[in-house]
């Protein structure tokens, strides 16, 4: 089946999400939408998929125009979609998922569970997915979970499938697995559009790709493109995708912790007697698929998990069972993983914000009151120095783009003097301009002297910054391993398997 769609335009308020964007997907070939996070990508797959209603634009199947009026209408006309966050219930079974919302009955209006059954033994074994119909989702790993939402869109007998950013939960063996998966459905005739802004797996996969930046499509490539050259069309300027950093110049082991567990609020064990240190001029990164444990980690580091067992000491100084301004106030720089959540106030200013772990005293507060003088030198500083594009340092900090929100963040915790730098997740949903000017600073902190500890989920980042990489995989460590660990290495240990004899560091 061809999709095709014709000057989509989806607006919000004033927002331009969509600008006539047209894109065409023919049988049988892997179309990749490569942009940034808010590029318009998702909005546009909403739209196809009905939960949006386009302002202006056609949808067009096999050059029949398409009137959607809700998902519904999608997956009728042969449209499905394997969506990032997965739509699945985890106490039902596999076969109880796959059958939900289109539920068939037998004599007596009794659930037709066998045919569902069926119908995952037919999909599964067609694709080679080895998924149980029995089997609980709850149970089933990442990469399986997946399988079974790709079954539930071609049981609806979908011609036309939507990934997407579908490998932000997998390990790299199992972004492999589906890889090989689409493949096999291009081979079966199935159109697929694949969402991401991963720009290795573009290149692996993609029959077509089409790059979309602000809401518009900025042009086509080839597979055969350079990384280079698709980042400077997400971007619309040439940038440095590898961040140039010379060996370390190690210190002393400065930030050590020993025997450090973490209970959850519902009194899950979620970090499990933890030991590392983390030496000056190093920098130590946390990698492991969300939802091992890294989280809770770094909240541990800097006093924001109430229920801590374990030692966490900083140049001799013990930090466990410190407040969180303490912890702060000793010295420690901590970019959080959610900067909306956690490390900016979006109604605040850009020097408000700039602030905010300051606002008790010196020498921005004298006698209880702000000194908007030192404030507004200080910020108009920072805002310069660390490309923080803006009309002013009075603009509300919540209406900047992900990218310089975090350069504000950075701003902050890089412009006093630091013992520690904690940085959750810190290129997350900003641009690869502003990745490549993150990367270079966190390199800066570090060979200034300053130890790191770095969380991320990217593989890439992952490799790029680290001098030594530790992998978690539900709540302990994997291992720790030098940080040009190749990384089909490292894929193994997010899954949980111990690396050989002589890999740890």
């Amino acid at each position: 089946m061809k999709l095709e769609l014709r000057g989509i335009t989806k607006r919000f308020g004033s927002l331009v999400a969509n600008d006539h964007i047209d894109l065409t997907v023919e049988a049988g070939e892997i179309h990749c939408l490569l942009g940034e996070n808010g590029a318009g990508k998702s909005t546009l797959m909403n739209v196809l998929y009905g939960l949006y209603q386009a302002d202006e634009g056609e949808i067009l199947l096999d050059d029949v125009v398409q009137h959607f009026a809700g998902p519904g209408d999608a997956m009728k006309a042969g449209i499905g979609m394997v969506h990032q966050h997965f739509m699945l219930i985890p106490v039902f079974t596999v076969a109880e998922n796959v059958m939900l919302g289109h539920e068939s009955t037998k004599a007596g209006g009794f659930l037709d569970l066998q045919a569902a059954r069926a119908k995952v033994r037919e999909i599964s074994d067609r694709f080679g997915f080895d998924v149980d119909p029995d089997a609980l989702v709850d149970d089933l790993p990442v990469g399986v979970q997946q399988r079974v939402e790709i079954i539930k869109a071609l049981s609806r007998d979908a011609k036309v499938l939507v990934f997407d950013e579908p490998t932000a939960v997998l390990t790299p063996q199992e972004t492999d697995e589906l890889m090989a998966i689409m493949r096999q459905l291009r081979e079966s005739g199935t159109a697929i559009v694949f969402i991401t802004h991963k720009l290795r797996e573009v290149r692996e996969v993609a029959d077509r790709i089409t790059v979309v930046r602000l809401g518009k499509v900025v042009g086509e490539a080839s597979p055969t493109a350079s990384n280079v050259e698709l980042a400077s069309l997400m971007v619309g300027r040439a940038v440095e995708l590898t961040v140039q950093k010379d060996p370390p110049k190690l210190g002393e082991p400065a930030l050590v912790v020993e025997g450090l567990s973490v209970i959850d609020h519902i009194g899950q064990l979620v970090v499990n007697d933890v030991s590392f240190e983390v030496r000056r001029g190093e920098i130590l990164a946390v990698a492991g698929v969300q939802g091992n444990g890294q989280t809770e980690l770094t909240e541990a580091l800097v006093g924001l998990q109430p229920r801590v067992q374990g030692s966490i000491s900083l140049d001799g100084e013990v930090l466990s069972g410190a407040s969180v301004r303490k912890i702060l106030d000793s010295g420690v720089g901590f970019v959080p993983e959610d900067r909306n959540e956690d490390g900016l106030v979006g109604e605040f200013s850009i020097a408000e914000n700039l602030m905010l772990d300051r606002s008790n005293g010196a020498p921005f507060v004298k006698a209880a009151n702000v000194q908007r003088g030192v404030l507004e030198q200080f910020a108009t500083e920072k805002v310069a120095e660390f490309d923080v594009r803006t009309p002013g340092i009075d603009t509300k900090v919540g209406r900047l783009s992900g990218g310089n929100q975090q350069k504000v963040v950075l701003a902050r915790e890089l412009s006093r003097e630091l013992r520690l730098l904690v940085a959750a997740q810190p290129t997350r949903g900003v641009d690869v301009g502003s990745i490549e000017f993150i990367h270079k600073r966190i390199v800066a902190a570090r060979d200034a002297g300053v130890p790191v500890v770095v969380v991320s989920t990217e593989l890439d980042e992952v490799t790029a910054l680290a001098d030594r990489i530790m992998v978690m995989y539900r709540g302990r460590i994997v291992g720790i391993v030098p940080g040009d660990t190749p990384r089909d290495v490292l894929g193994l240990m997010m899954a949980g398997e111990v690396p050989a004899e002589g890999a740890a560091a």
